[in-house]
């Protein structure tokens, strides 16, 4: 039982694991160290926006994350503030807010949201 319980576990971390690695790989940018991939507002965003993104989420602070990517390589800062930021590499379109509404719910979420959205 040990060692099923073991495998399953690495099964979980290396599918996370893959997740951030997939979005760095198909949208060419690095995820917040630690943020954690949002299934659900991704979801939203690519149906009801008809855009291609990706949506992490993380505890850090929003000046934090918005330092993380000022330091990326070829990103360009369109603005940052207390509350979030935007940044954008080549058609790449990196958005970092908190507070930030949940669509689906209409609840107000209090930790911040990073949607990484390639441009049509």
């Amino acid at each position: 039982m040990k060692s099923r319980s073991l495998a399953v576990l690495v099964l979980i971390a290396l599918a996370a694991s893959l997740t951030v690695a997939g979005a760095e790989e198909k949208y060419g940018v690095t995820i917040y160290e630690g943020a954690k991939f949002d299934a659900e507002t991704s979801q939203f965003l690519t149906s009801q926006m008809r855009v291609d993104a990706a949506c992490y989420r993380t505890s850090a602070t929003p000046s934090q994350v918005n330092e993380f990517y000022k330091k990326q390589s070829g990103m360009t800062e369109v603005h940052t503030g207390v509350t979030g930021g935007m940044f954008k590499k080549g058609d790449i379109t990196i958005t970092v807010q908190s507070p930030w509404m949940n669509m689906k719910t209409g609840e107000h979420m209090k930790d911040t949201l990073i949607s990484v959205v390639k441009m049509q």
